[in-house]
């Protein structure tokens, strides 16, 4: 039968609009999917929703991100992700107060990024996580800090998900893979940090969603506290240089470009770190679930999507 669905969004201009909008019509033929323009800063709206629409399950992806972003624009992350998800928070609570139809588990995004400046790799859920390099993985670990604490007081189960690189299909155009696209498809070279020596635990955003789903029906359990955390990513850490070669080789097989781009080698950025590596184990353990998908897969239905979306549908 499936369950209702009641989504939320800003819809901010930090990236195309358009593209946001596009998700939602990919929805509207859903009979239980409903969606309102909502902030999570709006904390009136936030409570009048909880009231009206009681749900079982609350899911939290909203947060502004990026970690260069947070550089310029630092307010934008404490009102979204530290304001923001305490409204939710709060909200949950708010249920378990009134007794009615109390929120059953709340499940909410983290990053990779709270790791930081961590050396050992891969990174465990048991590390340590105090040296973020970047006001939005401060914001990502404050949230975790926050329902740990609402986990512990009020008794509601709290699921964080550190999530590592995702992509694929309708993803952020601000991410480096997208970037990377735009150029190569307009011909200009590409930038590639630390001399492109970096590595990252590239994540297809179906194993994201998929672990989601998985996790839902699971009330977490740590020490007697309603609470856990859980790495998702490959488990496969893949060199920059590696990524922008398959990322060319499947648009020179798509037809988009017809010839390699050359490359610009630039220093290390402000915020960025040298490698992501996620452990997965507790992930196996608890769901027997482990993120599969090939990066030669995921960009290759990354390209497709976007020569339908953009060089097809707009020619």
């Amino acid at each position: 039968m499936g369950n209702e669905v009641i989504a939320i969004d800003n819809l901010n201009d930090y990236y195309d609009v358009n593209l946001k909008l596009e998700r939602l019509t990919s929805l509207k033929n859903f009979d239980k999917f409903t969606f309102l323009k909502i902030d999570l800063i709006d904390k009136n709206n936030i409570m009048a929703l909880f009231e009206q629409y009681s749900p079982d399950i609350v899911v939290n992806l909203g947060a502004q991100a990026g970690v260069r972003y947070s550089i310029t624009n630092p307010q934008s992350y404490i009102d979204s992700n530290i304001i923001g998800f305490f409204n939710i928070l709060e909200a949950c609570r708010n249920s378990y107060v009134k007794g009615k139809y109390p929120v059953q588990h709340l499940v909410y995004a983290s990053s990779s990024s709270v790791y930081g400046l961590n050396k050992k790799v891969p990174y465990t859920v048991n590390d340590k996580v105090d040296k973020p390099v970047s006001l939005y993985a401060a914001t990502k670990r404050s949230d975790e800090l926050m329902a740990h604490v609402y986990s512990n007081l009020y008794f509601i189960p709290t699921t964080g998900l550190r999530f590592f690189t995702v992509y694929g299909p309708m993803g952020r155009p601000d991410m480096a893979y997208f970037k990377f696209t735009d150029k190569m498809v307009r011909g200009e070279h590409i930038q590639l940090y630390n001399s492109g020596d970096m590595y990252r635990d590239f994540t297809y955003i179906e194993d994201i969603i998929t672990g989601i789903v998985n996790i839902l029906n699971k009330l977490p359990n740590k020490d007697g506290v309603p609470y856990k955390i859980y790495n998702i990513g490959n488990n496969k850490p893949e060199s920059l240089i590696y990524f922008v070669n398959t990322l060319e080789k499947c648009l020179l097989k798509e037809g988009i470009i017809l010839q390699p781009v050359t490359r610009e080698f630039l220093p290390m950025q402000p915020g960025d770190v040298y490698q992501t590596y996620a452990d997965i184990d507790n992930l196996v353990q608890d769901f027997n679930f482990k993120p599969s998908t090939s990066l030669e897969t995921g960009l290759g239905h990354f390209v497709k999507w976007y020569k339908e979306y953009y060089l097809t549908k707009k020619a």
